[in-house]
């Protein structure tokens, strides 16, 4: 089962458990997650299976979206609902105040994630440091928010908030700025990612649905082909005389390509008869794989064995 798996991660359930069931549920050993979502979080994981996690790296998982619930009153250690309070106020922001500070969290801005977060120093995550006792210093770092917009009030001094963002952005993080634009303690209530690159809310599946679907012998329909994430990177289709080369994994000349316009260093998606192949990259005046997805059983293949 070499492909994706678009799925919804349900509130308290860890990445790693996502990934434990889809193996499960698909009998593949080699099984991955793209993107890793915060227990206390929901929404889109993408579920890399075969070899598609071969192609980890090349996924557009730069672009994100979350809709998040921005809590005013408090700000906690862990920047969440799941932390301590530390500090307290109760100068709640109205609308247009929260809509201000929002603008002014637009672009290119600088984070200083929680203790709690992933972040690794020293080869550690923070989370794990934090819950030894230990601390360190957060190291700053530079993230893009491409907008955020406001969607509705909600209890108890909530705002409900749609970001849309690069990668290693930290939601609760800047939960945490907004309130200190507004001048009031703030942190995140609720997150849910609705898009994590290509992959989007809509079309994700459960992990009851995915169950469902392997009961009945059918969760392949649900599996998304290795190369569908891929369609930003440039195609490069091979004439038949390159087959046994595609085939063997050899190096490609790229005089041998009807089509060899293709940069120094660039890769490219590879087909053979409309079947996708892998991915190459130009070095010198050949094609060189860096990650080979051959079809299943394909007649070709079959012939080289």
């Amino acid at each position: 089962m070499n492909g994706f798996f678009n799925i919804l991660k349900p509130t308290g359930m860890s990445s790693a458990a996502v990934v434990a069931v889809m193996r499960r549920l698909t009998g593949e050993k080699r099984v991955g997650h793209a993107g890793t979502l915060d227990p206390e979080a929901a929404g889109i994981l993408p579920i890399m299976t075969g070899k598609a996690a071969r192609l980890f790296d090349y996924l557009t998982d730069k672009e994100k979206e979350y809709v998040a619930v921005c809590a005013f009153g408090s700000r906690t250690d862990t920047q969440d609902a799941t932390g301590e309070v530390i500090e307290t106020g109760d100068n709640y922001p109205d609308r247009e105040n929260v809509i201000r500070a929002a603008a002014e969290l637009t672009g290119d801005i600088r984070q200083v994630p929680s203790m709690y977060s992933a972040i690794k120093v020293g080869g550690k995550p923070l989370y794990a440091r934090a819950r030894k006792g230990e601390t360190v210093e957060v190291p700053e770092r530079t993230v893009h928010i491409e907008s955020i917009e406001v969607l509705r009030d909600m209890p108890e001094h909530g705002i409900e908030i749609r970001v849309r963002c690069g990668k290693g952005t930290y939601i609760r993080t800047l939960c945490e700025d907004l309130g200190n634009k507004c001048g009031c303690p703030a942190h995140m209530r609720s997150l849910l990612r609705t898009r994590s690159g290509v992959f989007t809310i809509d079309e994700a599946i459960t992990l009851d649905e995915a169950r469902t679907l392997a009961e009945t012998g059918t969760l392949t329909e649900r599996m998304l082909p290795p190369d569908w994430p891929l369609s930003h990177l440039l195609r490069t289709d091979m004439p038949a005389r390159m087959s046994k080369r595609v085939i063997n994994g050899a190096k490609i000349p790229l005089t041998a390509l009807n089509s060899p316009d293709i940069g120094e260093d660039q890769v490219t998606r590879v087909y053979l008869n409309d079947q996708f192949w892998g991915l190459a990259v130009r070095q010198g005046d050949e094609l060189v794989w860096k990650a080979q997805i051959a079809p299943e059983e394909t007649e070709e293949s079959k012939a080289c064995e």
